[in-house]
């Protein structure tokens, strides 16, 4: 089979190889999908990069890509609740990955059925940016999807990426009040996503993350980078949390720092866990409409190279698609 791999850190997109190799064969739990799309994340790219050398990827050569959909062509001895022909949206070890390629193999634990009603490109979207978003909004604030979370705050940060745009929906799903921070060419973009203020992150008042209303922020979806936590403590209440997605040894400080100094104000860096009951969530909610999968752009398998380079410059409007 077709498949695009690279064989040592570094190198961006110029290192990717298009290579023929062996189909795989699923285990006992897994299915082995046809693809028909995957997304690009920054992990991705980080994982090439060597952000967790040693650990991953485990072995080179690599096949990067974790967001996968398409058809499943074969299933293992204890698949249950999958069969050949469906089609399905699957999320695969987000630091091994394996979903550059026409074929790819998952586990069925983190596998559901895709709805006809929902394109491949826009399935393909959902799982590493979609988890994120709804897991920082909901596990560590008690903020519920059900619209029964008006009296909060939210901001969210980077509001044009892959994360924010899913964070942005789900937030104003839980009917809080949202502001958003994003680059001059976006405001309207994100404003169409739902936000009820956008600040451009280049201006003073963006670079403050002060509301136009001056309202604190009970919750922070932190999906920038280099920003310091002096910048949050001014703008939250007095027991907001900010939810990190970009983790590093400066995050972990300020949280031992909170502690030391037992303040009400929190540092979370986000504890991704892949679930597929929250998957469903997500995918139900796209089926029925509410929510959608912003795509930054498409491209051909045969130009996967195109899609590596322009997530790693990191100004990306949404997702960035590769299509079998």
């Amino acid at each position: 089979m077709k498949a695009i791999q690279y064989s040592s850190y570094g190198g961006g997109a110029n290192n990717l190889k298009h290579v023929e190799i062996t189909v795989p064969t699923p285990k006992k739990d897994e299915v082995l999908i046809k693809t028909e799309a995957v997304s690009i994340n920054p992990l991705d790219i980080k994982v090439q990069h060597g952000s967790f050398r040693p650990l991953y990827p485990k072995g080179f050569p690599c096949v990067p890509g974790g967001d996968v959909t398409g058809e499943v062509v074969e299933i293992g001895s204890e698949v249950k609740n999958i069969k050949v022909g469906d089609k399905v949206i699957a999320m695969l070890n987000v630091y091994a990955g394996g979903g550059l390629a026409e074929y790819a193999v998952a586990r069925e634990i983190l596998t559901v059925q895709r709805p006809p009603e929902i394109p491949a490109a826009e399935a393909a979207g959902i799982p590493v940016a979609g988890l994120a978003a709804y897991q920082a909004l909901t596990h560590h604030d008690g903020i519920k999807l059900d619209g029964s979370s008006s009296d909060k705050n939210v901001l969210i940060t980077a509001a044009s990426g892959g994360v924010g745009c899913f964070a942005v929906q789900l937030a104003k799903l839980a009917n809080v009040h949202v502001t958003a921070t994003c680059g001059e060419r976006n405001i309207e973009f994100v404003r169409s996503l739902g936000a009820d203020e956008v600040l451009d992150y280049k201006t003073a008042d963006g670079a403050a993350l002060k509301s136009p209303s001056d309202k604190k922020y009970d919750l922070v979806i932190h999906c920038a980078s280099s920003i310091g936590w002096s910048t949050f403590a001014h703008q939250l209440t007095s027991h907001g949390k900010v939810i990190e997605l970009n983790s590093g040894p400066k995050s972990y400080w300020s949280v031992a720092l909170r502690r030391v100094t037992f303040s009400k104000k929190q540092l979370v860096p986000l504890s991704f866990s892949p679930k597929s009951d929250h998957l469903e969530i997500l995918v139900n909610l796209m089926k029925e409409g509410k929510l959608r999968t912003a795509i930054d752009s498409k491209h051909p398998f045969d130009e996967a190279e195109k899609a590596w380079a322009k997530s790693a410059e990191g100004h990306a409007t949404g997702k960035i698609i590769v299509e079998f």
